[in-house]
């Protein structure tokens, strides 16, 4: 279903915001919440919402989820085109997880079918699975594709006024919705200038990815490259592949030109 915008809209905002959309859509995966060793919901007819500007979340059917290990709390939040959002509070095996699940109870009539779905914080709770596959970070969307491609075009990366990366052996990930990254074979990069670092951040399309920092001269140029040893099943062509920060190198040079600087939040 798709947010209105007519003039009796009860929800306040709409008018004000014709470009907001909101779905939600059926989803063809049985889906399993975990928590403090207890499966909280198991359900074949979950839900995904889609929202402008947020990521997808799964609802689940109240009669899938396992309420007698919910609490209900005095919390309350309200959103200007869904309604006013109850609480709930998980306690399964000796674990807490406080106000982790919500659930419009009287959501606004354009949103008429999240009513006696509930949904929860990804990361309160232990494990996700989308069939019989763990799932991290958050709900994958369908309308998200990845792509890598092989690329023999001549491309170079400096970084601190010096060339850290050359090759014509390159794999270009496209994802939906950012900008082109550039993995290039290790042997490609100059591994002098790595140095290592402890952070690592994970994607649900990807798997976890592991950084490097750079030093060129006396400039230490913090996680600014990283490498995934072991991608999901469709990523695995990235693997032991690095990518640099178009955003935050001097320049990525393809075909002898510089790549337009992409604008993300990493920028």
């Amino acid at each position: 279903m798709t947010a209105k915008t007519a003039k009796d809209n009860k929800a306040p905002g709409f008018a004000r915001h014709p470009g907001y959309e909101i779905r939600f859509e059926p989803c063809a995966k049985r889906l399993r919440v975990v928590f403090g060793g207890e499966t909280l919901a198991d359900t074949t007819a979950v839900r995904l919402l889609h929202e402008t500007r947020h990521l997808p979340i799964y609802y689940f059917p109240r009669d899938d989820v396992r309420m007698e290990l919910l609490t209900r709390t005095d919390h309350g939040s309200y959103c200007p085109f869904k309604g006013k959002a109850g609480y709930w509070t998980v306690a399964a095996g000796g674990e807490t997880a406080e106000n982790a699940v919500w659930s419009y109870q009287a959501p606004y009539d354009e949103v008429a079918g999240i009513k006696d779905y509930l949904a929860f914080y990804w990361n309160k709770m232990d494990h996700w699975y989308e069939e019989d596959e763990e799932v991290f970070v958050h709900a994958r969307d369908p309308y998200v594709r990845v792509d890598v491609l092989d690329s023999a075009r001549p491309l170079r990366v400096v970084l601190g006024g010096e060339t850290v990366a050359e090759t014509r052996r390159a794999r270009f990930l496209l994802e939906t919705g950012l900008p082109v990254r550039y993995y290039i074979p290790r042997a490609d990069v100059r591994a002098d200038l790595l140095l290592p670092s402890e952070t690592e951040t994970a994607c649900p399309y990807k798997g976890t990815a592991r950084y490097r920092h750079v030093q060129v001269g006396d400039r230490v140029f913090e996680d600014i490259v990283w490498t995934y040893a072991d991608p999901l099943p469709e990523s695995l062509r990235i693997k032991d592949y690095l990518c640099f920060f178009g955003e935050k190198v001097d320049a990525v040079v393809l075909d002898g030109e510089a790549v337009p600087k992409p604008k993300t939040k990493w920028s």
